[in-house]
């Protein structure tokens, strides 16, 4: 016996609700007459959505409605997620007019699969594949919602040997052994005008930690977006142990506008965690960190130098946190500067939140620089493999430098400044590393480095004034720097005791207060 609509009195209820109340009455009473005995009842809680002009117009009468042929129907799935719409794709309803033993055998299957699962399950998806204009792909006005979502039942069968767990991120379940594109929407946007900011996700085949990497919080700070694109787009679900979620644009708004900054000149990077009832800004640190960060068992944000300043790559962390300081040796031989970083900023939040958390600072804003973004993207993959979450991990690979201590040296007179030391540099105390020429006077002042150390970040040249920040110090342990001048082999570790020059203690010991990061995070 076939099914029909009259059959499905939950489905027709929703159809016809906005029809007039006589058109009501009629319907109850041909719902009413309607033979049940042998049609499949489907109880999952769907909606009947993008209904046809036709199936809607009020003049016409219940029965001519159900005797018209049979249109295909689109079925919303419903979820609780207040960032993210979600669009199931659904058989039309001609396929549904099946014998009743067929009928029976998919309304199981399916209130099975809505009893396993609360969400709608994202679609698997091959993150490399380049994803169509929604012309293209025929989609309908739909096409902004977060994921598509296939069929339930299918789903459910093709993640059934899977070992790992199903994730749930904004309101979506991504399964073991799959990836996804969502979006993340600001609490703070204008209906209609919603800031859909991509959220990449994928979930290992294999349970495991789950690893969050950020970048552009700063709009005009792109490299670390591309080395969340090469990290993510390399990686095989089927390999993978746990789940990495990656959020390339953090700061959308920014970004589309070349600006470090939110538009009302805010600095995003200074309102984490956030709050609802707060500044634009903290509103939208408040949602991006409890959507998003709250699911994360270990942080790296990426961020580059600003206004026109560059960075060595290079790792920001609070190294006196154990976990913290854990994480942050496992990124393979990039310098470690030790800085618990401002108080606002995600990595900061992340780490009182109990989430380790490290900053990566590579290269300048603005540009996309090859190089720097091979070295970012080899250090996060070695984290990876130290994780055991994917890829195979170098035992033999040498130990970061560390930098406890790091100081600023400015200039001091105004004019174009010409540096003369690479960025990278070892320096020693009272190196000349660059000069600042007054180009009306001639007038010509040296910038001396005060201690020994490494040149970790500076400016690039430009005009100056007075107490300008070019050079960034980094300064190693007295260990460290035996280490690094080969007085002091790594493996000897605490069992050979070596006294540095007095003044190199007394440098250090002179640097006990934090220093002004011209170009923190």
């Amino acid at each position: 016996m076939l099914v029909t609509l009259a059959s499905l009195p939950f489905m027709a209820q929703q159809t016809f609700a906005q029809s007039a109340d006589a058109s009501t009455d009629d319907l109850a009473t041909e719902t009413s007459e309607a033979p049940s005995s042998d049609a499949a009842v489907v109880e999952a809680p769907v909606l009947l959505a993008e209904s046809t002009t036709e199936e809607m117009d009020p003049q016409r009468e219940p029965s001519e409605a159900l005797n018209q042929p049979e249109q295909p129907v689109a079925v919303s799935s419903i979820s609780s997620a207040a960032h993210s719409s979600v669009v199931a794709v659904s058989a039309p309803v001609s396929s549904v007019a099946v014998s009743s033993e067929a009928s029976s055998s998919v309304a199981a299957e399916i209130a099975a699969s809505s009893e396993s699962s609360a969400f709608p399950r994202a679609e698997n998806i091959d993150l490399k594949e380049v994803v169509r204009s929604p012309e293209e792909a025929g989609e309908s006005s739909s096409s902004s919602s977060s994921v598509a979502v296939v069929n339930e039942v299918v789903a459910a069968s093709s993640a059934s040997s899977a070992t790992g767990q199903s994730k749930v991120i904004l309101g979506v379940e991504v399964a073991p052994g799959t990836a996804a594109r969502l979006v993340w929407t600001p609490d703070t946007v204008v209906a209609g005008l919603a800031e859909q900011t991509p959220v990449l996700v994928v979930n290992g085949r294999q349970s495991g930690p789950t690893l969050c990497l950020t970048g552009a919080v700063h709009g005009d700070e792109l490299n670390g977006i591309e080395m969340i694109r090469r990290v993510l787009y390399q990686l095989d679900p089927e390999k993978l142990t746990g789940t990495v979620i990656g959020v390339p644009v953090v700061n959308l708004m920014g970004f589309r506008r070349n600006s470090r900054y939110l538009p009302d000149r805010r600095d995003l990077n200074r309102y984490f965690p956030g709050n609802t009832r707060g500044s634009s800004a903290s509103r939208i640190a408040h949602s991006f960190f409890t959507n998003i960060i709250s699911q994360c068992n270990a942080l790296v944000d990426i961020h580059t130098g600003s206004f026109h300043r560059t960075n060595l790559t290079q790792l920001r962390a609070d190294l006196s946190n154990e976990s913290v300081a854990a994480l942050a040796q496992s990124f393979g031989n990039i310098a470690v500067l030790n800085s618990r970083g401002n108080a606002g900023s995600l990595r900061s939040a992340a780490v009182r939140a109990g989430i380790p958390s490290v900053t990566v600072e590579a290269g300048e804003p603005m540009r996309m620089q090859g190089d720097i973004v091979e070295e970012g993207t080899r250090a996060i993959e070695t984290l990876m493999a130290k994780m055991n979450m994917y890829g195979r991990q170098n035992k033999w690979q040498r130990s970061a430098p560390v930098y406890y201590k790091s100081v600023w040296v400015r200039a001091n007179q105004s004019g174009i400044l010409f540096s003369r030391a690479p960025l990278g540099k070892r320096v020693n105390k009272g190196e000349v590393l660059g000069t600042v020429t007054d180009p009306i006077t001639n007038a010509k002042s040296d910038v001396v480095s005060p201690y020994q150390g490494r040149i970790l970040g500076m400016a690039l040249d430009q005009v100056v004034l007075p107490g300008f920040a070019a050079y960034h110090i980094g300064i190693q342990t007295p260990e460290a720097i035996l280490i690094e001048e080969g007085l002091l082999d790594e493996e000897d570790g605490d069992d050979v005791q070596r006294t540095p020059s007095q003044d190199t203690v007394n440098d250090l010991d002179a640097l006990t207060r934090p220093q002004d990061m011209d170009d923190e995070e």
